[in-house]
C-alpha cells in the first residue's frame, strides 16, 4: 500500500464534465443530472483500498445525512482492472448494494475522467457548489487505517456545513492521503 497524497486543484475550478456507467444500475450518469441542488461531492474510491475500507460507513453515513439538504455525492473508481479485478465493475456493484450506497458508483474506464480532475489517490474529495466550482479539496478527516483516531468525516463536515450556511471556503484544507490511483501502462 503505497501512501499517496491529493494533487492540488484550485478553488474555483468549474467541475470537469462526465458521462460513466453506474455500476448498480448499469445506466450511464452525466454529472449535470447527478449534481445537486446546493453541492456535490466527487469522490475517487475503489473497492480494495484500505484507507476507502477504512471510512466507507463514515461515507454512507454523511451522503445520507447531506443529500436531504441538496448535497449529493458522486463516486467514481478510475482503477484499471487487469491488474485489480477486485475493482471491477460486478464488484462495485456488489459492495455499493453491501454497504447501502446511497450515491451512484460510476466506473471510469478509460480514465479521462481522473486525469482531467487530477485525481491522485483513493479516497481523493472534491466539494463543488451549485455552479459546479470548486469549494474544497482535501481529506475527510485525520483518520487514517492504524491510527486511532476516530473516522468523523470533520474537514468534509465543516466544508459542507459552510457551504450550506454561505461562509467563507476553508483557508487550510488538508490534502487526502490514500492508495495511489492504479494507472493503465
Amino acid at each position: 500500500m503505497a501512501l499517496t497524497e491529493s494533487n492540488e486543484f484550485l478553488i474555483g475550478t468549474k467541475a470537469p464534465d462526465f458521462n460513466l456507467l453506474n455500476t448498480v444500475n448499469d445506466e450511464f450518469v452525466s454529472l449535470a443530472a447527478a449534481k445537486g441542488e446546493k453541492g456535490t461531492v466527487i469522490l475517487f474510491i475503489c473497492n480494495h483500498c484500505p484507507f476507502v475500507i477504512h471510512i466507507n460507513e463514515e461515507l454512507v453515513k454523511m451522503a445520507n445525512e447531506y443529500q436531504a439538504k441538496g448535497i449529493n455525492f458522486i463516486a467514481i473508481s478510475a482503477n484499471e482492472i487487469e491488474n485489480y479485478p477486485q475493482d471491477a465493475p460486478k464488484y462495485m456493484k456488489q459492495v455499493a448494494i453491501n454497504l447501502k450506497y446511497p450515491f451512484p458508483y460510476l466506473f471510469d474506464e478509460t480514465q479521462e475522467v481522473a486525469k482531467a480532475y487530477d485525481a491522485a489517490c483513493t479516497p481523493d474529495f472534491y466539494i463543488f457548489n451549485e455552479n459546479l466550482k470548486s469549494v474544497y479539496h482535501g481529506q475527510l478527516d485525520n483518520s487514517r487505517p492504524g491510527n486511532g483516531k476516530p473516522v468523523t468525516g470533520a474537514d468534509i463536515r465543516l466544508a459542507l456545513d459552510n457551504l450550506l450556511e454561505n461562509k467563507l471556503i476553508l483557508e487550510n484544507q488538508k490534502p487526502s492521503v490514500g492508495c495511489g490511483i492504479k494507472w493503465k501502462k
